[in-house]
């Protein structure tokens, strides 16, 4: 059995109002968001292959940095689709094509760097025992759903039952691979992620905790707090703690 890391870069960052490059090439200390995520999944001892889904236009820019920092697990790159459900079809769909049904694709955003070893670890290891890992993180603050076409709070939801879903989110590749033919014949197109596709097509999913620290830089602010993190982080090194 293979485990296999399924890396998105195809956002073009709108919400991050940059101009020059797509959120997930902007660099830190000299170095692409996209290389920190995806150095996790490279230096992951269980992890055997990357496929890399990329905006067509930035491809030749990928290439060029993963040589550069050395990121050989990548076997292939392939362009991004109109939609996110599309993009993560394209890379289960590559998968397919390399691998086998029993092999376990973890499905990860190329602007969440700073996913540890421990929840690639546990996320593996739940697939292996349960068929499936969506890694999540505690709700901090009050979600309600909100009423259509009003301002007025709907119903409120006790936070200590809720959870947030993030990424990485894994499955079998055989199941993640035929839930997606079914959406495509189905005519499904809105799905946000794959737990949501999964959860549709009668899959029962299953959670692991994942740090707070792993946020998905989406705006301004996202790219800040990453930077603080990772400062704090070079901080603590320097002064051995």
């Amino acid at each position: 059995m293979m485990n296999i890391g399924i890396v998105f870069a195809g956002g073009t960052g709108k919400r991050m109002n940059t101009k020059s490059k797509p959120k997930q090439f902007l660099e830190m200390h000299g170095k692409p968001v996209l290389i920190y995520t995806l150095e996790n999944f490279q230096n992951h001892p269980k992890i055997d292959k990357i496929i890399l889904v990329c905006l067509e236009s930035w491809i030749d820019y990928a290439k060029n940095i993963l040589k550069k920092f050395c990121i050989d697990k990548v076997c292939c790159i392939v362009p991004g689709g109109k939609s996110g459900q599309e993009s993560i079809f394209k890379g289960v769909k590559a998968a397919h094509e390399l691998f086998n049904d029993e092999d376990v694709v973890l499905i990860h955003d190329g602007v969440r760097p700073l996913i540890d070893e421990s929840t690639i670890t546990s996320c593996i290891e739940s697939v292996e025992k349960y068929g499936n890992a969506i890694t999540v993180s505690p709700a901090i603050e009050t979600i309600f759903l909100k009423k259509v076409n009003s301002r007025q709070v709907g119903k409120i939801f006790n936070r200590a039952c809720c959870e947030m879903a993030k990424a990485p989110q894994c499955f079998r590749l055989g199941d993640i691979y035929q839930a997606h033919c079914q959406a495509i014949n189905d005519g499904e197109e809105n799905f946000i992620d794959s737990a949501s596709l999964m959860q549709h097509y009668g899959y029962s999913l299953y959670t692991v905790e994942g740090t707070s620290e792993n946020i998905k830089i989406t705006t301004p602010a996202d790219f800040y707090i990453f930077r603080a993190i990772m400062d704090a982080k070079e901080s603590f090194q320097i002064l051995g703690l």
